[in-house]
């Protein structure tokens, strides 16, 4: 056997030629490719994601169902143990449920879980005999879910114009926390000389205002992403 290169005379078990370190090739010799990596079946991400959340769903399962139970073999009704399990259902519901399915739209999710604390505080209201549901829990936690789930489903269907949409959100807040204090004013006769309202909606309207001005000037909004390194710059 020779060098291809060189024309040097090769032993048989040289690889590499002594004079030009040239690599030998030889058709009739086979080589045998090895895997240096271990021939372990590893288990795909949807069945080791679906596995913790099924056990997820068994822990949750304890803490939902056991009160329930237990109240009912105690004195065959069910009070304390529905504030238990309903606080149980909504948490579940809101950060475990979703990532059952493959895509997790928050906008589905997210009313559903402010109608289920709807649901708790309704059931609160009537064990305790209150009458503040309909003037206090309903329109409160009711319209806070309205703007939350408007602006989450802007922000994951529009997927564009997010100082806008974040802007008229923090706006809509400052209007919520008037209408908070209102209803807790009329529904529970607390009155006092200060409307601390004011406050929040003063500070979350001007940062709202300020995100649309922002998003409205675009000189001024490239400057910002210049300055504080968010995005790409537009050339």
């Amino acid at each position: 056997m020779y060098c291809i290169r060189c024309g040097a005379k090769l032993s048989d078990g040289q690889t590499v030629c002594p004079l030009c370190e040239t690599r030998v090739y030889h058709p009739d010799f086979v080589i045998k490719e090895e895997n240096t990596y271990p021939k372990i079946p590893f288990k795909s991400e949807e069945y080791n994601r679906k596995g913790l959340l099924f056990v997820l769903t068994m822990i949750f399962l304890i803490p939902l169902i056991l009160p329930v139970l237990l109240e009912l073999g105690w004195h065959s009704d069910v009070s304390w143990s529905g504030y238990a399990s309903g606080g149980t259902l909504i948490f579940y519901t809101a950060f475990i449920m979703p990532y059952w399915f493959k895509k997790q739209n928050p906008v589905i999710f997210t009313p559903i879980t402010f109608a289920l604390t709807i649901g708790l505080l309704l059931f609160i209201c009537i064990e305790t005999g209150g009458n503040w549901f309909m003037s206090f829990a309903f329109p409160i936690v009711g319209t806070l879910g309205i703007i939350v789930t408007a602006a989450i489903a802007v922000l994951y269907y529009v997927k564009k114009g997010y100082l806008y949409t974040v802007g008229g959100f923090l706006i809509a807040l400052g209007l919520w926390t008037v209408l908070l204090e209102f209803d807790i004013r009329t529904t529970f006769d607390v009155y006092t000389p200060f409307y601390w309202s004011l406050a929040p909606l003063t500070v979350l309207s001007v940062i709202g205002i300020m995100l649309i001005v922002i998003a409205i000037v675009k000189p001024l909004k490239e400057s910002l992403r210049r300055v504080f390194f968010i995005g790409k710059v537009k050339k």
